[in-house]
């Protein structure tokens, strides 16, 4: 033998909406809440005592980089970064000098990744070391 309950609603219970019109606002204003005001970033004034940057400190920093190293979050390799460096070093100069006379240090380039690489005659580190 069968048992029959009643008849199940004709929409799911939602929290606050009895009606289908209730139930569609409720689920509008969940899925689509209203956007936060946008605020524009405050204005960034040059710093009284910035040095200058110089030519000189980007060969500089630039020759500490390997050439075959990974690219970074910009998706360049270095050693196109070198070789736009000596082509014309005003054009770095020129990019970063706003950068540091601001005081600005872009959120792209605070990010790095890093790869652990296994060493001959080292323990491995696919596996982290057992603590104690």
């Amino acid at each position: 033998m069968f048992a029959y309950g009643r008849t199940p609603p004709r929409f799911p219970s939602l929290p606050g909406a009895e009606t289908p019109q209730q139930m569609n606002k409720v689920l509008w204003d969940h899925f689509f809440p209203p956007k936060i005001p946008f605020s524009p970033p405050p204005r960034l004034r040059p710093h009284e005592r910035a040095p200058l940057l110089k030519e000189e400190e980007i060969t500089i920093a630039l020759s500490k980089c390997s050439p075959t190293s990974a690219p970074g979050p910009d998706g360049i390799p270095y050693a196109t970064w070198k070789q736009v460096n000596k082509i014309n070093p005003l054009i770095l100069l020129q990019l970063l000098s706003p950068l540091v006379s601001l005081g600005y240090h872009p959120a792209s380039l605070k990010g790095s990744n890093g790869i652990v690489l296994d060493k001959p005659g080292k323990p491995s580190h696919e596996f982290p070391p057992p603590s104690g």
